[in-house]
């Protein structure tokens, strides 16, 4: 009846052509427009959607979309070069917003439409 193989993760943004220029042309990532939508190409057959809500959109609270990467404080001074600001949190993340304590290094930051995203160190 479902097919896991096929399934999906998606998340609402405000405009589409905004979410377009960040994660293609700032994040890099391959980007298809289908039906006023984007899907986003984060793997080998797997895809992320993301659909317009315009003035009703929230932003989740929490992350949505993480981003393995080898060198966590590589990939925040190259998306900092890029004008992507990481968020802080008191006790938790450093001056450069990278969590180091404990667990994997990571670092938060979000899209135009205020969805957290991060970076996170792979093992």
């Amino acid at each position: 009846m479902i097919d896991a193989a096929k399934a999906f993760s998606g998340f609402s943004v405000r405009q589409i052509p905004e979410a377009k220029a960040f994660y293609e042309g700032v994040l890099g990532l391959p980007v298809t427009e289908e039906h006023g939508m984007l899907w986003i190409d984060v793997g080998t057959d797997h895809r992320v959607l993301l659909y317009a809500k315009g003035a009703t959109h929230e932003p989740a609270s929490f992350t949505v979309l993480n981003f393995p990467v080898a060198d966590v404080d590589t990939a925040v001074d190259e998306l900092k070069a890029k004008g992507v600001e990481f968020l802080h949190y008191d006790g938790m993340t450093d001056s450069k917003g990278v969590n180091r304590h404990g667990g994997p290094l990571i670092a938060w930051f979000t899209d135009p439409s205020g969805n957290v995203l991060s970076v996170l160190a792979t093992p």
